[in-house]
């Protein structure tokens, strides 16, 4: 069967019953039919069951032979899941169907969520990112996201590691909205369990994938249409030359967001994407204000909650650390040093540089961000010194030689 590039303009009929919505989905997860076919024959059928009824018919018509629509008990077995998960369905229909994203080409018929679906009827706004971030991008992350959710915007990421689990961490407790490349239950990276646990108390999980699937690489760049889609402008912080980030910017373009990146030092390849979405017009962004300015239909939305500051964006909180980190020196006594095999010592080592950037970075913040003992970070930088891998500047300052 061919794909069509667009769904029919006609509103589909909303499944009212049980049986409409195991129709529904039974199409959708039909072999061959994508989201263009099952628009196209709901708008030519008029029903989901019609459709079905009518799908082996089609097939054969498009060369297609001995084709099965999707069997019942796989679709019975989904919903079973689905229930076990505490999910529920938003069908394109319902009303609690995100506006912004109904309005997109290609908008998902159906959507799993686990969490609060209140949040999806307040402005929203994606913030993604490097998933391999530095220590300056995932504070810009921390402070742009928690700004945003001070004037009340629900921040939109796709809980991947870096600048995902930044933004969602900074805003956890006012709600955010996490949108997910494979099953609305299956928590991936397996380091972010925690976090997207702590999203479904305030804020929401999202994903139009199967309950169940695992994610494979296709699924993340169809991920990203609805991270841009449902949102009204997407926040780019820090994203290589060619990384999954730009493909959501390119998305969002192509929907009618506004694009708008975070610049960052020309020697550090984390930056080069942002930097080239800014040469090609994107708008540059400083802090939240920045963003908030680019979109000046949200601004009345926000009025409702006046004398909300607006903190300096280099502002953060530094992430607490470990509980014995100085209780030693806090007790007068001193401390034996750390022993670490040569596996934890390279992995150290990989945190660190990975912090680090062309861009100096203050010896003190880069302790807080890697979350290790100050005791067990210095020597780990004397070796990368003398490597010739970082290098330390004036003022206690250190950068990564590239």
């Amino acid at each position: 069967m061919s794909e069509d590039t667009h769904p029919s303009t006609h509103p589909p009929l909303p499944p009212t019953t049980e049986d409409d919505r195991v129709s529904w989905l039974r199409l959708l997860r039909s072999r061959r039919v994508g989201i263009a076919t099952f628009y196209r024959l709901l708008a030519e059928h008029g029903t989901a069951q019609a459709a079905l009824n009518a799908l082996p018919e089609v097939a054969r018509a498009a060369g297609v032979e001995d084709y099965n629509i999707c069997p019942l008990g796989v679709v019975r077995a989904e919903l079973a899941a689905g229930r076990t998960a505490g999910a529920r369905q938003i069908f394109i229909t319902d009303p609690d169907y995100p506006d912004m994203l109904r309005d997109i080409a290609d908008a998902p018929p159906m959507l799993w969520a686990v969490g609060d679906t209140s949040i999806l009827a307040r402005p929203m706004v994606a913030l993604v990112g490097a998933r391999n971030a530095s220590s300056l991008g995932t504070r810009m992350a921390r402070a742009l996201a928690s700004e945003l959710a001070q004037r009340g915007y629900v921040v939109v990421s796709g809980l991947a590691r870096g600048i995902d689990a930044a933004a969602h961490t900074a805003c956890v407790e006012t709600g955010t909205l996490a949108v997910l490349a494979g099953g609305v239950d299956v928590l991936y990276p397996a380091e972010n369990a925690r976090l997207a646990d702590d999203i479904v108390r305030t804020g929401l999980r999202l994903s139009e994938q199967p309950m169940g699937t695992v994610p494979q690489a296709r699924h993340f760049p169809t991920r990203n249409r609805i991270i841009s889609g449902i949102a009204q402008a997407v926040v780019i912080v820090e994203a290589a030359a060619k990384s999954g980030s730009l493909i959501t910017a390119r998305n969002a373009l192509d929907q009618g967001r506004d694009v708008l990146a975070v610049p960052g030092h020309p020697f550090d390849a984390r930056a080069a994407g942002c930097n080239m979405l800014i040469r090609d017009g994107a708008r540059l962004v400083r802090n939240a204000l920045d963003v908030i300015e680019a979109l000046p239909d949200l601004s009345a939305a926000t009025q409702a909650q006046p004398g909300l500051p607006l903190v300096a964006a280099t502002t953060v909180q530094a992430a607490t650390p470990p509980e014995n980190a100085h209780q030693a020196d806090q007790m007068g006594q001193a401390t034996p040093p750390d022993r670490r095999s040569l596996r934890e010592t390279a992995d150290l080592h990989s945190v660190i540089l990975n912090r680090l950037g062309p861009s100096p970075l203050a010896e003190d913040q880069l302790i807080r961000d890697v979350g290790a003992p100050a005791k067990s970070v210095a020597p780990v930088l004397v070796d990368l010194e003398i490597e010739g891998r970082i290098r330390r500047q004036p003022g206690g300052l250190l950068s990564r030689v590239s």
